[in-house]
């Protein structure tokens, strides 16, 4: 664990016609950067997410939280489940990294939660996306749609509430598309928010070791 964590930094992310704000947390020799993508209105100040981004922190991971739509956007609840929008956005933030001289080189990983998750693995199922792994947090893979999830070649864990059953089932039927290396990963007790004592460090040590042995398969290819 880092005894002085690294001061987080606002950006400015251009994507098309708009400019998107985000949170940037770079320790020094970071293993990688994960990007995160919220779900259906919530932001970067999310909570939960911020959450999950310390504990990778905390490992050497790099960390983005970003808004995925802009104020009016976020007003509308269509744009919110605009999956091909969200995806936009997310592969716009990936492009800017490499404009970046201290971000270009590292591997990329994506944090999705709920329809988040979706745009995670619509970004990484582009050919040449060079995504290493992907993490979906109470997601919703299957919006993504079947061609999509059998496009995706990043490693991806889901994990869900263990008394979201709904949520369940549709992650296994997502999952059943897929062809790249890919668990369903069940926090016992835990509803979609995760709001249950100790299912959210759950989630955050699960994604923390997965993108941590991703990004050293990555170093070591």
């Amino acid at each position: 664990m880092n005894a002085h964590p690294p001061p987080p930094r606002e950006v400015s992310i251009p994507v098309g016609r708009v400019t998107l704000p985000g949170t940037l947390t770079l320790p020094v020799s970071p293993r990688g950067i994960v990007l995160f993508a919220h779900g259906s209105g919530s932001s970067r100040h999310s909570p939960r997410n911020r959450f999950v981004a310390d504990v990778l922190v905390d490992a050497g991971v790099a960390t983005l939280l970003f808004d995925l739509l802009t104020p009016a956007e976020d007003r509308r609840r269509e744009t919110r489940f605009d999956i091909p929008l969200l995806t936009t956005r997310l592969t716009g933030a990936t492009a800017w990294l490499a404009t970046e001289p201290a971000l270009a080189a590292l591997p990329v990983g994506y944090f999705g939660a709920s329809t988040g998750a979706a745009a995670a693995l619509d970004a990484a199922a582009i050919a040449g996306s060079g995504v290493r792994a992907v993490v979906s947090r109470g997601g919703r893979p299957d919006l993504a749609g079947s061609d999509a999830l059998a496009r995706v070649t990043a490693p991806t864990l889901l994990l869900v509430g263990g008394n979201d059953d709904q949520v369940i089932e549709l992650n296994r039927a997502a999952k059943a598309f897929m062809r790249c290396e890919c668990e369903l990963a069940i926090v016992p007790g835990a509803t979609h928010l995760f709001e249950e004592p100790g299912t959210l460090e759950a989630v955050a040590v699960a994604a923390r070791d997965w993108f941590v042995r991703q990004f050293a398969r990555a170093d070591s290819g």
